[in-house]
This record gives structure tokens, sequence and C-alpha cells, in this order.
């Protein structure tokens, strides 16, 4: 008889609460084992033992059979001593040593759920709860780990004996699925009135009365997997009206839940990318054209002014249930108060939407983490993320190198933070604006919590220049209450560079061109960045080129009023008296409130300079007479972009036209800059005054050629710089490049000159991808100071 041996195997990677240890125990008897297999901290950890060439064959298909939801970073395999075993056994889960498992984030009902849960037969039909091991909630209830229910929010919720059944059997789906539930044991729904009274008799009638009110026009709060959402019948304009108006929000597009693909196809066009992203398991919201002739008419307040809709398939069964007996197509927008994150709680929501909701469809399992939808779309063939959030976070970013413990803070808008581990970098979910004192509670929250739960003790805390963010202030804290922690501070624009550099492991020490454009950041002059072309390593760049300053009139106001940068375009260019001008858009102007700026931006007071490209889309949306005001952030970039993809989707094509913009070197004014080329937009302004002149001014063909324009300069401005530098990759980052003619114009351009363009696909390129950027620059830089301290004689 061939000689028996015994093996350890440690995996490390996402193997919890994703059936990886009854994967394993099954894999283990079908190659004739014994031994046992638990969760710890670190992972999963393995004794096996049989003949030499099934314990080969059993690990080479851990890793080929692995289960759908599981994702392994590492294996170590080292020969054991022969233990007195006649079994192969799952064991208590081991809470000692050190973390290394990878937290699985929450994701949607797979198949063999959705079947049970449609099937009259099956004991959980129309059961909102059903999961298994490879779906359902994760990262929003999970309090600690190891990932067993005692640590989750289901702790309070004791199996019933049918239940602990599929979850003691090694043979069934729900092996040691920590979420399993039916309706004898499990969470429940119910409904109830803005004041919280209860309207149902049972969780099925709840269910019936929510769908047959969103079929009757109804507004609802449906508190979901990582948060409320405020729901109602898509299709009905009366009802989306009134959501708009009781929600305060005018203008911003409305994220779309439909039943099914099908439903979906009949609205927009999808391509087989699009498709692959939609019913992927993650099911983010998806941005995607409307069709010409749509099957469904739906209202137009869905997404005023905007080709796109932002559609998203039910994902989990709650989700489900309501779409089966309810409206096709419902609108799902966050539940939130203004500026503050998704209502989790109960009693939270009934306060924060008694005026908005006329019901609440509510539950009684604790969202212990609250979770935002992510947002993506399919750009020049490849996924891009708007808002990387529920179904990704906090999914580690695998780098090339090892990081120190890193805790990068984010910036101002759109935050996340990130906290690194080895070659791991693990990005929280949406976090938001950083206005709100509730906001600050929610960040404080979410650093904590991911601390814990990845064991990780920072040793550095990075940070953006601005003094006045609250991650800022965040850092300087932690920093100023414990001594050993090294404080790093990171220019806005170089953790764009950085972010992107990392994402496309371009961190060998070589520097690249960096294009990066935003609406804000902080420059170490003090100035408002926001149009920069860098030079840049993960510890060090200059400033190569820029944007031409521009007042900004009203400071932050400027930023949601872009008649200010209208203002300031015009005073550019026609100096003091542009009032007296006559221009079309002054018509209807306030001519005190332009007097007033003329003096501000004269006396360069509250008109601090910028070089921001956003600011300059604002400015340029006001002239052509497309957005005066803002009601949310983007929204004129938005209008701008739709302009001019209308008329370059027209047919048959026409020639864009071109306005020209100058490129000149000026002196370097710091250390930090060379011979900086500066790219000066007012002849373009100029240009486009002159055709807003003529008698019917094309308004979509001067947008087009205004994009054109603007990435015909940059890539101009690129490829000099590429020649004196001799450099050939470029990164773009910024939140400009959520701008798809932007994004894909200046890809191209630079691409047909030979250089090689590299572009955010796992992270937004905006300001939620900055706190890797962050990270790794603050790792970089105390490495060097490290080495220079060494080296001092």
């Amino acid at each position: 008889m061939p000689p028996v041996q015994a093996s350890k195997i440690r995996i490390n990677g996402v193997v919890q609460g994703v059936g990886f240890r009854p994967f394993i125990f099954g894999l283990a008897h079908d190659h004739d084992l014994v031994g046992e297999v638990a969760n710890t901290p670190r992972g999963v950890v393995i004794h096996a033992q049989g003949r030499a060439e099934k314990l080969k064959a059993f690990v080479q298909d851990i890793h080929s059979q692995t289960p759908p939801l599981a994702r392994i970073t590492g294996c170590e395999v080292t020969d054991t001593p022969l233990r007195e075993l006649a079994e192969f056994t799952i064991i208590q889960s081991r809470a000692v040593g050190s973390r290394a498992t990878l937290i699985s984030p929450d994701v949607s009902i797979c198949e063999d759920c959705r079947a049970e849960l449609l099937d009259p037969s099956d004991r959980r039909y129309h059961y909102p709860f059903i999961n298994c091991t490879n779906c359902g909630p994760r990262f929003t209830i999970i309090r600690d780990l190891p990932y067993d229910r005692p640590n989750t929010a289901m702790a309070e919720f004791p199996m019933c004996e049918d239940c602990l059944a599929e979850y003691q059997d090694p043979r069934n789906r729900r092996f040691h699925a920590q979420p399993n539930a039916c309706p004898v044991c499990g969470p429940q729904v119910f409904l109830c009135d803005p004041q919280g009274d209860r309207l149902d008799g049972n969780p099925g009638q709840a269910l019936d009365l929510a769908a047959r009110a969103l079929a009757e026009g109804k507004i609802l709060a449906i508190k979901g997997l990582g948060g409320f959402h405020l729901a109602c019948d898509a299709g009905n304009a009366e009802a989306v009206a009134r959501l708009r108006q009781r929600k305060q929000r005018p203008h911003k597009p409305l994220a779309l839940m439909a039943r099914s693909l099908d439903t979906i196809q009949d609205l927009v066009e999808i391509s087989p990318e699009e498709e692959t992203l939609l019913t992927s398991l993650q099911k983010p919201i998806v941005l995607l054209k409307k069709k010409a002739r749509a099957k469904i008419d739906l209202p137009k307040e869905l997404a005023p002014g905007n080709s796109c809709l932002g559609v998203m398939l039910p994902y989990t069964p709650l989700h489900l249930l309501l779409l089966e007996q309810g409206p096709e197509l419902l609108v799902m927008t966050s539940g939130n108060r203004p500026g503050q994150p998704l209502s989790t709680d109960n009693d939270d929501a009934l306060d924060a939407f008694g005026h908005i909701a006329d019901l609440f469809l509510l539950h009684n399992r604790e969202i212990h983490f609250g979770t935002d939808d992510a947002i993506a779309r399919i750009q020049d063939g490849e996924t891009r993320f708007i808002r990387r959030s529920r179904g990704y976070a906090p999914m580690p970013l695998l780098l090339e190198d090892e990081m120190p413990p890193v805790l990068a803070c984010g910036g101002g808008l759109k935050n996340t933070l990130c906290l690194t581990r080895g070659n791991q970098a693990f990005l929280s979910q949406h976090i938001g604006d950083m206005e709100d004192p509730k906001v600050h509670t929610y960040f404080d929250r979410t650093a904590g919590h991911m601390e814990n739960l990845l064991e990780i003790q920072p040793e550095i805390v990075a940070h953006d220049l601005h003094p006045d963010f609250y991650p800022t202030q965040y850092a300087r804290s932690r920093a100023a209450g414990d001594s050993s922690l090294s404080l790093v501070g990171v220019q806005h624009h170089h953790a764009h560079a950085v972010a992107c550099m990392a994402e496309n492991n371009l961190l060998d020490g070589e520097p690249v061109l960096a294009v990066t454009l935003d609406g804000t950041g902080l420059g170490p002059d003090g100035k408002i960045w926001g149009g920069e072309i860098l030079t840049c390593t993960a510890t060090d760049f200059q400033r190569r080129a820029h944007l031409a300053w521009m007042p900004l009139p009203g400071g932050d106001a400027a930023a949601r009023q872009p008649w200010r940068m209208a203002a300031s375009l015009l005073y550019l260019t026609h100096g003091r008296d542009f009032p007296d001008l006559d221009l079309n858009w002054l018509v209807g102007q306030n001519s005190s409130k332009l007097a007033f700026l003329v003096q501000m931006m004269d006396r360069g007071l509250n008109s601090p300079l910028t070089s921001s490209c956003g600011r300059l889309f604002d400015g340029i949306t006001s002239l052509l007479g497309l957005c005066q005001e803002m009601s949310h952030e983007g929204q004129a970039a938005m209008v701008l972009e739709e302009q001019a993809q209308g008329f370059l989707d027209a047919r048959p094509p026409r020639p864009v036209p071109r306005f020209p913009v100058e490129i000149r070197e000026r002196g370097a004014e710091h250390p930090w800059e060379i011979n900086p080329l500066e790219l000066d937009f007012v002849p373009l302004v100029q240009g486009l005054l002159s055709a807003l002149a003529e008698e019917e001014p094309e308004i979509p063909a001067l947008a087009a050629g205004f994009h054109f324009s603007l990435v015909d300069a940059l890539a101009r401005t690129v490829s000099t710089l590429s020649q004196t530098t001799g450099l050939d990759r470029v990164v773009l980052s910024g939140g400009v490049f959520y701008n798809d003619i932007m994004l894909t114009g200046l890809t191209r351009e630079l691409t047909a000159a030979g250089l090689k363009v590299f572009t955010h696909t796992q992270l937004p390129p905006g300001d939620g991808g900055i706190s890797l950027g962050q990270a790794v620059v603050a790792a970089a830089w105390v490495r060097e100071q490290a080495k220079a301290e060494v080296h001092v004689p």
C-alpha cells in the first residue's frame, strides 16, 4: 500500500463566508483524504493526509475549482506529522493569530436562490432574505472576524431545526452559510406609515401592499442591503416629479432598477461588455445610452437633458420580489439626508424621510455598515468606475511591491480612505463629501471598522494638503495623539497621478507624464490647481504645464454658479468693461452682481486664482447658455458633454469647429516647476464668442468644438513634453475624465503620437481614487527619508 503523507495548507484571500470550507470538505472526500479545515483570522487552515498523488491533485484542484465568490491570494503548503484521523471534518473557527483574511463584499442573489425564491413549493418561497454560500450579505453585516454567525448581524436570529440541518450538512449549498435563515427563524419585513405604525398583518402582506403602493404611484422608503432607497414607479411621471420635489433634487439623474435584462433592453442600447457588467455578481448601476425609439415611454424627468440612464438589476431577493409583484421599472435613489450618508437605521429613516416617503418597507436585520450602490460605465471597451462601493469594496487592489501599514484619508469630496497591508491596498466603500458632521462620524467609524477587521495598525497617516478638509484634520489629530505615526501631506494632483500609476503597475521608479484634470486641488503654492500636466514618480513631481490662471470670483460659490466663471472668462478676454459689451450672454444677467464681481476681480478680493479645468468647463457651459446655476456637482460639465455628444452622434457627420489655444513657456517660479508651459485658452473663448455672435449659432457644434480644441491643445502639450523629457508613458487622472469625449479623445490623440496611455479601470478617476495615491506616495516618501537618514555621515 502506498505510504500516507500529511500536509498543512494555509490559504489567504476571500475564503470566509463564500462556501470555501464546504468546498474543501467535498474536495477532500473526492480525493479520499482525511483531515480537517478551519477558519482562522489569517484565512483557512487545512490539515489533509492521504496518498502523495492524491494530496498533490487536491492542492491543484483547490486552485482550479475555487468557488465563484472565493479569491485566493496566497497558498502555503508544508509537510506536517500524521495524525490519528478517520474522516475529514470542519472544525470550530479559531480566533487566534494576526489577520490576513480578506472580507468578501456583498454580492447579488444567485440563480439557485432565485429559483427557490420563486418556487411555490419551496419553504423559502417569497422569503426576502434567502441566501446561501454563493450569495447574500457579507461586508454590511460583519462586526468582526472570523466570519462566523456570532460576529455578524445575524447573531440575534438562532437557526431553526431545518436551517441548522442545512448548515451542518457538508453536502448542502448552505453548509456553514453564516446568514442562513428562513421565514421561521430569520429576519422579517414589515410595512409602516411615516409615523412608524404597522400597516401589515404579516411579512407576505407587507410585500404585497408595498408592491401595490408602488403601482399606485406612492413613494416608498425601502431598507435594503447597505442602506435605504427611495423608490417609485419609474413610468409614473407624477410620482417621479413628486419624489424630485420632496427630495429637493431638481436635476440630478435618478437611478433605476429593472425587473430583467429584457426590460433594460427595451430602454437603452447595451453592448456585450455592458451586459456582462449589468449581470455580474456585483450588479452595479451602469450608465447606458437611451434608445432613440424605446419600447417603454419614460418621463423625461428621470434624467433631464441626459442621453444616458443609470440602470441596475435587482441584487437582493427583496428587490426582486418588489419588481416581480409591482412595476417592472423602479426609481431607486439613495435614501439619505442632503449631504449625509445613507440611512441604515429604521428610526433614523423614519425621521429623515417622513416628509418624503408615503410608506416605509422596513426589516429587523441590522445593517452594521452602510454601503452605497456602485456606479460604472463602459468607456473605450473598459469598465470605468464613477463610484466604487457595494459589491467591490473592500476588496483590495494588488500592488507590485510590499507596503508598510498606511492609512490614507482621501480628499474632501467623494471621499474614500485606503489602508495598506503587504502588497494589498484596501479602499473603503464610498464615504461621500466631507462637509456634514454626520459624514465625519461615518468616516471615523469606517476607519476604525476597517482597521479592526483587517488588523492593520497604521505606521503612516497620509492626507491632502488642504487644511480645511476634515480628513486632513483627522489625520493630523491621529498623528498628534500618537508620536509613533509618520504624518505625510500629499499634493492632490500628485495623488491622482500615482493612483493611476499604482493601478497600472508603473511604480518602477521611472517618471511618467501625468495629465490630471479636475475641479479643485490645493497646490503647494497655495493656489487652486485643476488643469495640470506633471512629471512624477511615487516620491516626487514637477509641474510641467497647466491651464492659464483665471479668477474664481466668490471662491467656492463659483463652483456652484457657472455664470461666475463665465464672468471670469469675459474679464480675461475683454477686461473690466465686459458688462458693456453686446453679448447675448449678458441679456438677463443681473448688472449689479456683475459690477460687484468686476470689483472683486479688479481688487483680488475673494477671487483666488485657479487653473481648474472643471471651472473652465463651467464657464464655457454658461457662455453657451446651457447652465447658470447648478443643483448638483458636475451638472454644467455633464450638460456640455451631452450637447457635444449629440452633435458628434448626428448623421451624417459634420466637421467639428476648432478654436485656438496658445501654448507658451513661462519661467519657473518654484522648485517643483521646470519651465512650465501655460495653455492660454483666451483665444478659444474669443473664438466661441465670435461664433455666438452669428445670427443662429449652433450650440451643440460649439460644445463639440470646445472639447476637441481642448483635447488638441493637451495632446500637443504632452507630445512636446514627451520630446523634451524623453518620457513616453502617460497617465490620465482626475474627475474631468468621467467625460467620455475627453477620455477617448485624448487617449486616441496621444496613442496616435506614439505614446503609451494608461487610465483607471479599477478605481474612479475622480477623488474616489486619490486615497490610493496618497498611500503610495506617503509610503515611498517615508522610505526615502529613512534611506537618507541612514546615509547621513
